[in-house]
């Protein structure tokens, strides 16, 4: 079968001629070619007649202008092509140079074009000089193909230039083959495909807005929850150093009884008193430190402390009966804490003969729980928290203040 086109052995790539092959090769630098009975690619656009060599030319083109039917004229354009390159005969240059020599500069003037296609583009904002090139180059179709010869040919250094050409061959500028209302009716079909595109535009960068948005707050809630943290830690640190101090302080009134009790025991034996020198110098220091001791808590846990302190005080007596008042009101806190939603929890009689006698005989045991959020209902007779008032930070803090005075023997002592 004789060969249609010329296959290129370095990169595969068919060409229509050998002066295709020859540009080639001076572009690739690739020498080896072959002839190929595979017919070079001839897709032609079925709405602006623009032929596409291959399915990326066409992918391309469609992209651009939005045409979607090519025609495949691929057999028709397939001729048997030679390795000979074709030579110029003498008759021909002879004719050539007879044309050059008795050729004239022709006038040339403004191609005609349809005046209301010309209009439309007017009104949809292109300049004259634009329009006027883009219905002479597009045959004076219809406004879509102008538009479409606009956009393709957009980076034109020459496309606000108005063309000109020569006065033979100037002709009657074809009439439009729609009518005035399917004029109008493409014209809005342009300006829809145009709203179409802005709203698109729009609804993207309203998604970057969104999504930097959102990155945004979630940077915020990370340096929130950092600073929470951190709070968090200091509370913790905080409640450390009291209770070291706490300790502290019991030692030393420890110590200062037990210094009382030697002294008495000398007395009764009849032995001289010992060097008050000794105590006087410790004097000072608790002194000092009483001075620092707050009058009125400042903050709740604080105010949780000093409740649990006062009840321990008022009944230091009977350690049994105040470690069970402890343990009881841990059982609720913690009852709570694992089940926020469970009311039976939140909501305590106080007729009820066992929290009367573990809780509500001691003085501080209700101040604790009103600490912690209930409230007296229906007359007093109950002790109710509303599960909208349940706050976990301070649940938790009671719940270490409790276990604290439980488990530190030292605790109320002062």
């Amino acid at each position: 079968m004789v060969g249609v086109s010329l296959k290129c052995g370095d990169c595969g790539a068919l060409l229509r001629s050998v002066q295709e092959a020859q540009e080639h090769a001076e572009l690739t630098s690739h020498s080896n070619f072959s002839e190929s009975t595979e017919a070079v690619l001839n897709l032609v656009c079925a709405t602006c007649g623009k032929p596409c060599r291959s399915k990326t030319e066409t992918d391309l083109h469609r992209k651009r202008t939005g045409h979607t039917d090519f025609v495949d004229k691929t057999s028709e354009a397939a001729k048997p092509i030679s390795l000979e390159v074709p030579k110029a005969t003498a008759d021909s240059e002879e004719a050539i140079d007879v044309d050059m020599s008795g050729s004239q500069p022709e006038e040339m003037v403004e191609p005609e074009v349809d005046k209301e296609l010309l209009k439309e583009l007017e009104a949809m904002g292109f300049p004259v000089a634009r329009a006027t090139r883009a219905l002479h180059y597009s045959g004076n179709a219809n406004v879509e193909a102008a538009v479409n010869w606009v956009v393709e040919h957009e980076n034109d250094p020459d496309i606000d230039e108005m063309p000109m050409v020569p006065v033979s061959g100037g002709g009657g500028a074809s009439k439009s083959s729609l009518t005035p209302e399917e004029i109008k009716l493409k014209a809005q079909e342009l300006r829809e495909r145009a709203r179409k595109k802005k709203e698109e535009e729009e609804k993207r960068m309203e998604r970057e807005r969104e999504k930097v948005e959102r990155i945004r707050i979630g940077k915020e809630l990370l340096e929130a929850k950092r600073i929470e943290e951190e709070n968090e830690r200091k509370r913790i640190l905080a409640l450390r150093k009291a209770e070291k101090e706490e300790e502290k302080r019991a030692r030393e009134k420890i110590r200062q009884k037990l210094e009382e009790d030697k002294a008495e025991r000398r007395r009764r034996l009849g032995l001289p008193p010992e060097d008050p020198a000794a105590t006087k110098s410790s004097a000072p220091v608790v002194e000092e430190k009483k001075s620092m001791l707050p009058i009125r808590p400042a903050t709740k846990v604080e105010q949780m402390r000093e409740c649990l302190r006062s009840l321990k005080q008022n009944h230091k007596d009977d350690d049994a009966k105040v470690k069970r008042a402890f343990q009881t009101l841990l059982t609720y806190i913690g009852n709570v804490a694992k089940n926020p939603n469970e009311e039976k929890f939140r909501k305590i009689r106080l007729s009820n003969q066992t929290f009367q006698d573990r809780v509500g005989a001691l003085k501080g045991g209700l101040e604790f729980l009103e600490l912690c959020g209930f409230e007296k209902i229906e007359g007093g007779e109950f002790l109710f928290l509303p599960r909208e008032k349940v706050d976990m930070v301070v649940l938790n803090s009671a719940g270490s203040e409790l276990t604290s005075a439980i488990n530190n023997p030292f605790f109320g002592v002062l």
